[in-house]
Order: C-alpha cells, then sequence, then structure tokens
C-alpha cells in the first residue's frame, strides 16, 4: 500500500492531481488508515501512470475516461481505443496547422519591423489592429 505522497512520487503526479483525479472519478477512492491517511495499492500506480501518460500525450480528461474503460474491459474490441487516438490525432493535427499560421504571422510581423522607435514598430501595430495580419489565425487553446 502507497500512501499519497510515495503515489505521487512514484508516478510523477502531484498529490492535488491525485484527489482531483478521485474526484472526478478517475482513480477509485483509496482505503484509509486509522489515522485516516490515504492507501492505495500498487494498481493505482499502473492507472495513475497511464492517466499522466494519457495526459501528456494531450488527450482531454473524457478521453482518458474512454480508455480507461477499455483497459478495465479487456474483451472489448480494440477498435474502440484506436478510435480515441484517431480523434487525439486529428486534434493535434489541427492545433499544428493553427500553430504553423502563427508562426508565419508572427516571422511576417518581425521581418517587416524596421527596428526604430517603439511609435513606428510593426510587430506593435500588427498585434494591435488584426486586419494588419496576412491570416485569420484562430486563438490557440
Amino acid at each position: 500500500m502507497l500512501t499519497i505522497g510515495k503515489l505521487g512520487k512514484a508516478a510523477g503526479v502531484k498529490v492535488p492531481t491525485i484527489r482531483y483525479y478521485e474526484q472526478i472519478g478517475l482513480l477509485a477512492a483509496p482505503e484509509r488508515s486509522n489515522g485516516n491517511q490515504r492507501l492505495y495499492p500498487k494498481a493505482a500506480l499502473h492507472r495513475l501512470t497511464f492517466i499522466r501518460h494519457a495526459r501528456e500525450l494531450g488527450f482531454p480528461l473524457d478521453a482518458i475516461r474512454e480508455l480507461l474503460d477499455l483497459a478495465d474491459h479487456p474483451e472489448q474490441p480494440c477498435a474502440a481505443a484506436d478510435a480515441v487516438a484517431r480523434r487525439q490525432l486529428t486534434a493535434v493535427e489541427a492545433r499544428l496547422a493553427r500553430l504553423t499560421a502563427l508562426k508565419t504571422e508572427l516571422e511576417r510581423m518581425i521581418e517587416q519591423c524596421a527596428g526604430g522607435s517603439a511609435a513606428e514598430c510593426r510587430v506593435l501595430e500588427s498585434i494591435g489592429d488584426h486586419a494588419l495580419c496576412s491570416t485569420d489565425h484562430p486563438r490557440i487553446p
């Protein structure tokens, strides 16, 4: 059995994050010691590591919930996990396209800057007036 601190350290996750994952149901509520300390089984470490890695890959919590449900029911077809991963790939590709457009716009603004005073700065002008941008770049969440 692991305390919340040892679980967090072993999984590379902060204690408040573990509590949050319990609160939203990604981690089961642990047993408690006589002193009311949380005590986690070794399986919780595997689950928490899975969640952390999925977050590092950018999966939203709802997708992680789907993946955990599939992992909890290994008789289900893998196609469902593939579908979740494909949705994430599509989201990553869309984000990359938006980031590429922003990169292009920032490079253009910097190139047009003559290096004079702030009053004549093309970077400041472009940021202040979206109409001066060459692309309609969306906000990156």
